[in-house]
């Protein structure tokens, strides 16, 4: 039996030392597939401390840890990958240099044709859902019916983003994607980070399916 996984994504914004318990927090709640180092303003040297200080313990908990829309930090680093989103060339590029050695991931389009350009790059994951919209408590439907769309019909995997409840990771798993991506549910829930990991993956658990034979 196979099920989704949990892609975690920072906040925007956060003070490192402070974040840095938060993050070991949602580490040790249980299954992470990956995290994403999400800093949409942050400069290349201030991302480059930061993931410096995050890649690491990311590492040691076994998942894999993403960059987002710098290649170069992601290289100096030692992350396992990077995201893109800004364009379909900067993805192409990204592709070109990262890979096989690293992720590529991208994402935050509006159209399936782009979904079907991007997907033709050859990147390891399409993120389904826009991480520069604020979060509502349940994933937006078009996420939901985009994310179903893609996981019936294409061979990629996908990510489908949750809403700001950590309950929503339920309809996210629902449409068959491979990921499920939370932002705030996990670091704003009332009981803590790692709880919140804990019931993500309590009810990605309920979402098994069959492998593909």
């Amino acid at each position: 039996m196979n099920r989704p996984r949990l892609f975690l994504v920072t906040p925007p914004a956060f003070d490192l030392d402070t974040f840095v318990p938060s993050l070991e927090a949602a580490l040790s709640g249980g299954d992470v597939a990956c995290v994403l180092i999400y800093r949409p303003d942050t400069d290349g040297r201030t991302l480059q401390t930061i993931a410096e200080r995050l890649v690491p313990i990311i590492q040691g908990a076994g998942a894999a840890a993403l960059i987002y829309n710098d290649t170069q930090v992601a290289g100096r680093c030692g992350a396992d990958g990077a995201h893109v989103d800004t364009s379909l060339e900067d993805l192409k590029l990204a592709v070109e240099s990262l890979q096989p050695a690293k992720i590529v991931g991208g994402g935050g389009t509006k159209l399936k044709h782009d979904d079907m350009e991007w997907a033709e790059t050859g990147i390891d994951y399409l993120f389904i859902g826009r991480l520069d919209l604020e979060e509502k408590p349940e994933p937006h439907d078009k996420t939901l019916s985009k994310a179903q769309w893609w996981a019936e019909l294409f061979e990629t995997p996908c990510v489908a983003l949750a809403g700001s409840d950590i309950e929503s990771v339920d309809a996210a798993a629902a449409t068959v994607a491979d990921f499920v991506a939370v932002k705030d549910a996990v670091w704003t829930h009332a009981d803590g980070p790692a709880a919140a990991v804990a019931r993500a993956n309590a009810i990605l658990d309920s979402h098994e399916f069959p492998d593909a034979e």
